[in-house]
C-alpha cells in the first residue's frame, strides 16, 4: 500500500509525492545534498538537525542500512526527500531497508518528488522553512505550519545535539572487508594504534568518523559538552583541542566562542565546520548565512598555500567572511564554486580550521591530511 504525502514550502509552493518511513508531519529548513551515496551517514549527521534533506541523486535506498554506518546514535534530519526509492536492497552489509530504518526511528519521508525542480527552486529563492506531511493534504494548514517553524538565523542548535556528559573515545578506523560474519568485520574496522596524545573534543554535533580518524592516529579522546568552559578543558591538560561540526547559527553559540577565545594560544586547536566558524568568531572574524549552503561530496576547494585543488565533502549553511579576516589570520582554502572561505590558519595561535569535512563519511578522502597536520602541531 502507498500513502500520499505533501511537501509545502513557506513560499506556498507544493511538492506532492508518496510517503514512506514513519507517518506524520514534520518541519525544518529545506536543503539539498549532491552526494551520490551515503544517505545513512547524512541522515545521522547531527549537522542536519532541524533540516529536511533533499537528495539530488535520483535513485536512493538500494544499499539499505546497517548499524555500523550511523554517524551518531540517532537520525537528526527532520525529514527526507527523494526522487525514486529503490524497491530492492542489494548490499551484503545491509540489515534493513531505508523505509524500515526511517519508520523505526520515527522519520517522515517522501518519494516521487520532482527533486530536480525542487533543487532549482531552492537555488533560485534560497533555503527556506518547509512542512512535510503524510497526514494532511491541506496546503493552507501546511503553509502555516512551515511559517511557524524555527528560523536558522540566530538559532543555537549545538546545545540540542551535544552530549550531556563527557565521555572517552578510543576506537580507531579501518576499512571494511568481507568476513565470515558481521562481528568479524566490525572488529576489523576499529584498529587503535596507541594513545600518544590526549585530545579534548568539543561536541557541537560531532560525527563518529572524526573521532575514529583521530583515534587511528594515536589519540585518546575526551569528548565534552558544547558548553564546557575553557578552564575545565585546560584542567584536563590535553595535547590538543578539537572543535567539532554541528548545526545552527554559529553566532548564537556565544558560550563556545568565549571558551575558544580563552583557549587561543594555550593548546593547538583544530576545527571542522561549525568548529571552523566558532574559531573564526573567536579570532574576531564574522559569519553570514549562505543563500542555499553547500551540501554534498563533490565540492572543489583550492588550497591557497600550493594552489592545489581537492574534492571535498560539505554540509554548511553559514560561512566565515573571508574578505575581512583579522590580522594574523589567513584564508587557507577557497571554494571554487563561489569563492567563499573554506579554511582558516592562525599560526600565531597554533590554530587552524576548515569549513568542509575532511573525515568525509560520505565523500572523498582528498583532505584527510589535515588530521596529520593536527598531530604535527601537537608534536
Amino acid at each position: 500500500m502507498t500513502q500520499s504525502a505533501l511537501l509545502v514550502l513557506e513560499d506556498g509552493t507544493t511538492w506532492p509525492g508518496i510517503g514512506f518511513g514513519a507517518p506524520g508531519t514534520t518541519t525544518g529548513e529545506i536543503v539539498f545534498n549532491t552526494s551520490l551515496t551515503g544517505y545513512q551517514e547524512i541522515l545521522t549527521d547531527p549537522s542536519y538537525h532541524g533540516q529536511i534533506v533533499t537528495m539530488t541523486q535520483p535513485h536512493i535506498g538500494n544499499t539499505g542500512c546497517n548499524p555500523a554506518d550511523d554517524e551518531s546514535d540517532r537520525v537528526w534530519a527532520a525529514g527526507f526527500v527523494v526522487r525514486s526509492l529503490s524497491p530492492l536492497v542489494s548490499n551484503w552489509r545491509a540489515t534493513q531497508s531505508l523505509p524500515e530504518y526511517l519508520a523505526e526511528r520515527g522519520i517522515v519521508a517522501i518519494s516521487e518528488v520532482d527533486t530536480r525542480a525542487l533543487v532549482r527552486h531552492i537555488r533560485t529563492y534560497g533555503a527556506m522553512r518547509a512542512a512535510l506531511s503524510s497526514e494532511t493534504a491541506d496546503v493552507n494548514t501546511l503553509v502555516a505550519i512551515a511559517r511557524a517553524a524555527r528560523d536558522m538565523n540566530g538559532l543555537d542548535l549545538a546545545r540540542e545535539v551535544s552530549c550531556a556528559e563527557p565521555y572517552g573515545w578510543t576506537e580507531g578506523a579501518g576499512w571494511w572487508q568481507p568476513g565470515a560474519n558481521e562481528s568479524a568485520v566490525i572488529s576489523d574496522r576499529y584498529s587503535v594504534t596507541g594513545n600518544r596524545y590526549h585530545v579534548v573534543a568539543y561536541d557541537f554535533g560531532v560525527k563518529r568518523n572524526i573521532l575514529r580518524l583521530l583515534a587511528a592516529r594515536g589519540c585518546r579522546i575526551t569528548v565534552v559538552p558544547a558548553t564546557t568552559p575553557a578552564a575545565e578543558v585546560l584542567a584536563m591538560n590535553p595535547d590538543g583541542i578539537f572543535l567539532s561540526n554541528g548545526p545552527g547559527d554559529p553566532a548564537a553559540c556565544t558560550y563556545a566562542i568565549q571558551a575558544v577565545r580563552d583557549l587561543l594560544g594555550q593548546k593547538p586547536i583544530f576545527g571542522i565546520c561549525l568548529g571552523h566558524q566558532i574559531l573564526g568568531l573567536a579570532l574576531g572574524a564574522k559569519t553570514y548565512k549562505l543563500k542555499f549552503g553547500h551540501r554534498g561530496g563533490n565540492q572543489p576547494v583550492q588550497v591557497t598555500a600550493h594552489q592545489g585543488v581537492q574534492i571535498s565533502s560539505h554540509n554548511h549553511g553559514f560561512a566565515v567572511d573571508g574578505n575581512a579576516l583579522p590580522k594574523g589570520v589567513m584564508n587557507s582554502h577557497i571554494n571554487l564554486n563561489d569563492n567563499c572561505c573554506e579554511g582558516l590558519d592562525a599560526p600565531g595561535y597554533r590554530a587552524f580550521s576548515v569549513q568542509y569535512h575532511p573525515e568525509s563519511s560520505p565523500g572523498p578522502h582528498d583532505s584527510d591530511e589535515l588530521f596529520d597536520k593536527f598531530i604535527t602541531l601537537m608534536e
